[in-house]
């Protein structure tokens, strides 16, 4: 199976009103927590871009994800189904063919479809590029497809915009190159009388935490070292992560204090490319453009012990930050409210006149939710095992975990056990101060499971190539 070369794929023209449609470009980040964003207050200003995109349209603070990590959480969004029901990241790596994908709702609708993707799970080695008429998965193997303006402009920019001539494929960021190849595509997309619906996932803030070269010293000032040892830290801590959470992330507060710089810095890095690319959309002429940005899913450090984005449905990382412009619709939602991805991706289908069928999610013009939901699949604790037997696993879930989580409560339920949580506190069970809200969450939670978490089908197995499998290695998701 191809690993995510540049595909390019007939598509069929439509009669609809294209000229009264606007453009859709979706920026999916990775990793970032929204209480490490300036739009959520946090201290350092790490978001100043997100913030002036919201400004001008709506921001949220309380955009809930579908999952944990990318390949569930991606899954949701290119499907338009939960993860226990398009079973990605849940019983199987690949989407089944039997579900018609949100790029194929927007080509039905008379879009021009395309992706441009630098993590490993959003290739056709999941099937996730099912449905886009022009697809590209950029990884080290590929690089070399990405063109040679965008990969000329990037060499000459590698020591202010990634980690300079270093041969460690580790310290280098791409999110340059990604608005390099993007500003390419535009301009192919300017050419086309159909409207387009351009999908980018940024690898960015991904650990390791190596931010470029220009960004290392942003937030070091009070740190007991240089940016260049807080990366280099951060870097040992992402190659030693299993052994280090498995003894407790026995950090010191100077540590910690580096290890958050750095990806502090890489958030900043990130949000000033996606400022540069937003404003390259809006210079260019023609129909209106709706730019949404968001995140798959955030980031631990120290929740339940634990770094990274893996075992738990804690807020730190299933709330992400969420910003759409040039929807100017009024929204029956406010900034403050609950949303979910699939929500937007509904009320853009709906925008967009296409049809989204038995997708989940409200059109946030005319609906608000009561409750969101989040899920994981089944996990395994040997590689936590393996550098410490002694582990203590009875605080966490091993079967498929569902998440239901209200503004004030968040009920978790597996086959093992059920959980109920006070928020913003997630450590302490309530569920003996508080039985009618668990009864009331519990049935809640099976209605909708009946409804819509039952999975469409037999789940399937992808054929990871080894170029998909050595960057998912660089990612930390496979041993």
């Amino acid at each position: 199976m191809a690993t995510g070369t540049q595909k390019l794929l007939p598509r069929k023209r439509t009669t609809h009103a294209a000229m009264e449609r606007p453009n859709i470009v979706w920026i999916t980040l990775d990793s970032v927590r929204a209480d490490h964003t300036t739009l959520d207050g946090y201290h350092r200003e790490t978001t100043p871009e997100l913030e002036r995109i919201g400004q001008g349209g709506h921001a949220f603070r309380n955009c809930i994800a579908h999952s944990l990590s990318t390949l569930p959480s991606t899954g949701a969004m290119m499907s338009g189904y939960p993860p226990s029901r398009n079973t990605v990241g849940v019983d199987g790596n690949q989407l089944p063919d039997s579900i018609t994908t949100m790029p194929e709702r927007f080509s039905d609708a008379g879009y021009a479809t395309a992706c441009l993707s630098r993590n490993s799970y959003l290739s056709s080695a999941t099937g996730l590029d099912r449905g886009f008429d022009r697809f590209q998965w950029l990884s080290s193997s590929t690089l070399h497809e990405a063109g040679l303006r965008p990969l000329l402009s990037y060499a000459l920019n590698l020591r202010s915009h990634s980690a300079g001539l270093s041969t460690d494929t580790a310290k280098h960021s791409s999110a340059y190159l990604m608005n390099e190849v993007a500003k390419e595509w535009l301009a192919d997309f300017r050419r086309d009388e159909d409207p387009f619906f351009f999908y980018l996932h940024y690898n960015e803030p991904h650990r390791p935490y190596y931010p470029p070269r220009k960004y290392l010293d942003t937030f070091s000032e009070g740190l007991s070292m240089s940016g260049t040892e807080a990366a280099e830290f951060a870097l040992d801590v992402h190659y030693n992560l299993e052994d280090i959470v498995a003894n407790g992330c026995q950090l010191s507060d100077d540590e910690w204090a580096a290890l958050e710089a750095m990806y502090d810095a890489e958030v900043a890095y990130t949000d000033e490319m996606v400022g540069r690319l937003f404003d390259h959309v809006q210079s260019m002429r023609g129909r209106d453009t709706i730019v949404v940005v968001t995140a798959d899913h955030g980031e631990l450090f120290g929740e339940y012990g634990l770094l990274s984005h893996s075992y738990v449905l804690h807020d730190a990382v299933t709330r992400v930050p969420m910003v759409i412009h040039g929807l100017d619709d009024d929204l029956a939602v406010d900034g403050d409210d609950t949303i979910q991805h699939l929500d937007v991706f509904r009320t853009l289908l709906n925008v967009a006149g296409g049809d989204p069928g038995d997708t989940i999610g409200f059109d946030l013009r005319e609906q608000t939710r009561e409750f969101a939901v989040s899920q994981r699949g089944p996990t395994s604790f040997e590689e936590l095992l393996a550098h410490n037997p002694s582990f203590d696993t009875s605080r966490f879930h091993t079967e498929t975990l569902t998440a239901l989580r209200t503004p004030e409560f968040k009920y978790q339920r597996s086959s093992e056990k059920e959980e109920l949580f006070a928020l913003p506190d997630e450590d302490a069970d309530v569920s003996s101060e508080y039985p009618q809200q668990r009864t009331a969450l519990d049935e809640t939670l099976d209605d909708w499971m009946d409804r819509h978490g039952q999975p469409v089908g037999a789940a399937q197995e992808g054929e990871f190539s080894d170029a998909v499998t050595r960057q998912l290695r660089d990612l930390g998701y496979m041993e």
